[in-house]
């Protein structure tokens, strides 16, 4: 075997303009903060970590096209709609496609809902300056990111942490034919960690992102505080270290949760995000210098025949683009928007009251249709492949991925631009399970995404 036939290693990675910037949106307590049907609280009592909003602007060269990534300690919009009058706002104010602009949720469970007014609700007016100063936030982090770009290189790496767990349980009782949301012990989760380094021309780093598939619910209905869940403590333990912004990339989590969660205790959560970010940490530790590759220089006799290996510098792609596409899924038979409100209205238990209004509003929005047009967006960040949509597919979407480009970087998103339902696998359609009640999307909707996936991944590959 000669040097020539030895694959080298190198992490995937981009060379160009970044900048990042970072703001406190933590609202009020007095807010209204129900997420839960259990939940006997309407309003947040008191703050456990910050939410936080980051932006991180991508271009090749300074005055190229920008490419804008919000990162925001937020759960989820109560309505697209909702979603689409922030985005049209911002696109016009950044002269944006929309192809250009990732607003990334992290879910956290314990933060107010991104919704419109509503003046039933307690803590309304919070809610409504919460609103305004989101975008306003948005606006100045975005703009201070821009402002403060530098010359860098974003490099990829793959690491292992076992937070996530499979949390589509087989009830144990026996007359209750159903699958329960919670820890199942006899599957093994997709623990795969993606993390980012970014890394001036000093060879300083600049800022760390973690991609990772695990619902932010280990804080429950007995928590009325305000909280970034196991983020806060993961960009904690990282920033501890590092001693720059840490963002959060959300993976396909649709059937991933902590093994231990639905509490109160506030010190739980703290000790997941130091799981997180300790096995963040440890994939850092892990990577070679940025911007060369370990190449093999040959053999030294010794005691046996030792093979060198040593770092070279590479050249490092400057390939950036950004495409969004629409894939239709088929939706479901619902009722209408007034029968839902009907049966919510009649309805007297409390948590079901909160699924009818959820799903009343998503219903309202998605009209009378056969189909949704779902978009997908796809970056490509030099070797890597950012992709995602507004729906919460099931971890093994982002393992089908990699499987099919095993020579890239595939980081799958869940919940970015916007939020809407499930995407469960077609053999889950049979089985009483929570994903599939809650989804608006019919039978074959995960399939149809996988496979517009695959081909958008392809397309912005090949270009």
């Amino acid at each position: 075997m000669t040097a020539s036939t030895v694959r080298d290693f190198h992490h995937a990675s981009f060379h160009g303009r970044i900048g990042i910037a970072r703001v406190d949106i933590t609202p009020p307590v007095g807010i209204s903060a129900r997420n839960w049907g259990a939940a006997k609280h309407d309003v947040a009592d008191s703050i456990h970590r910050p939410l936080t909003l980051t932006a991180m602007t991508l271009a090749t060269t300074p005055g190229e096209q920008t490419m804008v990534y919000l990162d925001a300690d937020l759960g989820g919009w109560k309505t697209p709609q909702t979603f689409r009058n922030m985005q049209t706002r911002l696109l016009e104010a950044f002269s944006l496609t929309s192809a250009n602009l990732i607003f990334a949720l992290s879910h956290t469970h314990s933060a107010p809902l991104l919704m419109e007014p509503d003046e039933s609700l307690p803590g309304n007016e919070i809610h409504q300056v919460l609103m305004k100063s989101l975008y306003e936030s948005a606006i100045r982090v975005v703009k201070e990111a821009q402002s403060s770009t530098f010359e860098a290189t974003l490099d990829w790496h793959q690491g292992r942490c076992s937070l996530a767990s499979v949390r589509d349980l087989p009830d144990p009782n026996p007359e209750k034919q159903r699958v329960i949301c919670g820890y199942n012990p006899d599957v093994v989760a997709d623990d795969m960690l993606v993390f980012g380094r970014i890394t001036d021309t000093k060879g300083q780093i600049r800022g760390t992102l973690v991609n990772y598939a695990c619902h932010p619910t280990t804080l429950a209905w007995e928590n009325t505080a305000i909280s970034s869940d196991y983020i806060g403590a993961m960009r904690e333990t990282i920033q501890a270290t590092t001693g720059v912004p840490a963002l959060f990339l959300l993976g396909a989590c649709g059937d991933l949760a902590p093994r231990y969660q639905y509490v109160g205790d506030h010190a739980v959560p703290d000790r997941h995000g130091r799981q997180l970010g300790f096995a963040a940490l440890a994939t850092l530790n892990d990577m070679e210098p940025s911007g060369t590759r370990l190449a093999y220089a040959g053999v030294v006799e010794s005691g046996a025949p030792l093979a060198v290996w040593k770092h070279e510098s590479r050249a490092i792609s400057q390939v950036l683009r950004a495409r969004e596409v629409i894939v239709e899924l088929p939706l479901k038979n619902w009722p209408t928007t007034d029968e839902l409100e009907q049966q919510r209205m009649a309805c007297t238990d409390r948590a079901l009251q909160e699924r009818l209004s959820r799903k009343r509003d998503i219903r309202r929005f998605l009209g009378d249709g056969s189909t949704f047009p779902l978009p997908v967006q796809v970056w490509r960040i030099g070797d890597a492949v950012l992709v995602g949509c507004c729906g919460e597919p099931y971890s093994r979407l982002q393992q089908e991925l990699r499987s099919r480009f095993p020579d890239h970087t595939i980081l799958c998103m869940n919940l970015i631009n916007g939020s809407i339902g499930y995407l469960p696998p077609a053999d889950l359609y049979d089985i009483d399970t929570y994903a599939v009640w809650q989804t608006p999307f019919d039978r074959g909707c995960f399939e149809k995404t996988l496979a517009a996936m695959t081909q958008a991944i392809f397309d912005i590959l090949t270009d």
